[in-house]
């Protein structure tokens, strides 16, 4: 059975899964914005 796109990716980014087919993802990418980025940051 062939897969879909979204379905590629997300195989693809699969670091585990357990029986209950719970996954953990690895996401690679974080985009940041000029405007709001700062204050997002200054309440770390």
């Amino acid at each position: 059975m062939s897969k879909t796109l979204y379905q590629k990716i997300y195989d693809s980014h699969i670091v585990y899964e357990d029986k209950k087919n719970i996954s953990i993802l690895y996401i690679d990418l974080h985009s940041l914005h000029e405007v709001t980025s700062p204050q997002a940051f200054d309440s770390l």
